[in-house]
């Protein structure tokens, strides 16, 4: 395969403790009461809701959870989100888009816009960075112990429907289509494999590198600032040898 390593930059996201989960399942919650606020609360008429349970199923969300925040959703209660996605640049014209759901759009924007400017980047108009990334499915799989065998998880992935597969360091990242990411998680699921994550994601088309100590550490500070901010569900970049 191509081996596209570093096309999704979820290095990050592959440690993630306990308390990253817990905001994983918060933020598929959010997502999942958007959904019914727009579309109702029946899966088979709700698209949107129908891949989001998916979403939640893939990421090891309790179903008991799910139908509790959908209940929640249609009863009136959970608060009333919407999402809003904000564009800039980070330190060095680093592209970064921010995903998030929030009940206070005043509130979200001023934060963001103020995480950009104190790390030596700026908020830009809308489309100013997204032509920069595609819409990728990313599932991630994790071996620890080195058990699996890579060419036949690579061999079912591609079988399943999969465009492209990448192993390194006892991770291995499987690209598909955004609408297949669900349909080929539970694939491999039914194959054995546990899977750590699977979710539509912003890949970037190109990256750039930072080489200057300084861009680093405000780059780092902007992504850690705005994944800690309770509004915000994604940030993706395309920062290359992004450590964080």
């Amino acid at each position: 395969m191509s081996g596209h390593s570093k096309w999704a930059n979820i290095k990050h996201k592959k440690e993630k403790t306990d308390a990253a989960r817990a905001k994983v399942f918060t933020r598929i919650g959010k997502e999942i009461t958007v959904a019914v606020k727009e579309g109702g609360g029946d899966p088979t008429s709700n698209s949107k809701l129908r891949d989001l349970i998916q979403k939640a199923k893939a990421n090891n969300v309790p179903n008991d959870n799910i139908e509790r925040t959908i209940k929640k959703a249609l009863g009136g209660a959970g608060e009333s989100y919407e999402e809003v996605v904000y564009e800039g640049y980070g330190p060095a014209g680093i592209a970064v888009i921010v995903e998030a759901a929030t009940d206070n759009r005043n509130r979200t924007a001023g934060n963001v816009r103020s995480y950009f400017s104190k790390y030596h980047g700026n908020m830009g108009q809308t489309g100013c960075v997204s032509f920069m990334f595609e819409d990728k499915g990313v599932i991630v799989i994790m071996d620890e112990d080195g058990e699996i065998d890579e060419d036949k998880l690579m061999e079912t992935a591609l079988e399943a429907g999969a465009e492209d597969f990448s192993g390194e360091d006892g991770v291995f990242e499987i690209y598909t289509v955004p609408e297949d990411v669900y349909a080929i998680a539970d694939a491999l699921k039914a194959a054995g494999y546990t899977l750590e994550s699977a979710e539509t994601s912003k890949v970037p088309t190109t990256y750039v590198n930072l080489d200057n100590e300084d861009d680093i550490k405000f780059m780092s500070l902007l992504i850690e600032k705005l994944e800690e901010d309770d509004d915000v569900l994604e940030v993706y970049h395309n920062w290359e040898n992004c450590e964080g």
